[in-house]
């Protein structure tokens, strides 16, 4: 699938949903700290597991922790200890939208993700 060239927001909004998983990873960035952004020269990044993140929106602002968990289907990532006590009692994680985190910390275990900051001019 073609990425829109179109600015009509119906045709981004029918990419967001029609996009093959590939592609969903990078729309799933998050800006950086400002401390990361003057290191790496960039201004956001894709989130991935291990990553630690501060939540700057909603209920949950100023919550700091590591990405546990990054669902590409339906564009929310999940936080350690983030969690919602249910009726019955059990816990579930709260899905977060990465455009209301920001990475404090990035998970440089990966090497592709390496050579991908230093692409990018950091």
């Amino acid at each position: 699938m073609k990425r829109p060239t179109s600015s009509k927001p119906s045709k981004q909004r029918k990419y967001l949903y029609k996009a093959p998983k590939h592609h969903r990873g990078k729309i799933m960035s998050a800006h950086l700290s400002p401390e990361l952004r003057e290191k790496y020269l960039t201004r956001s990044f894709p989130i991935k597991v291990g990553d630690k993140v501060v939540v700057l929106r909603g209920d949950y602002k100023m919550h700091e922790g590591k990405v546990i968990k990054v669902d590409r289907k339906k564009y929310r990532i999940h936080i350690e200890g983030l969690r919602r006590r249910k009726v019955d009692g059990t816990e579930i994680p709260i899905p977060i939208h990465p455009s209301k985190v920001m990475i404090v910390e990035l998970d440089l275990k990966d090497e592709e993700r390496k050579a991908a900051l230093e692409r990018r001019g950091g």
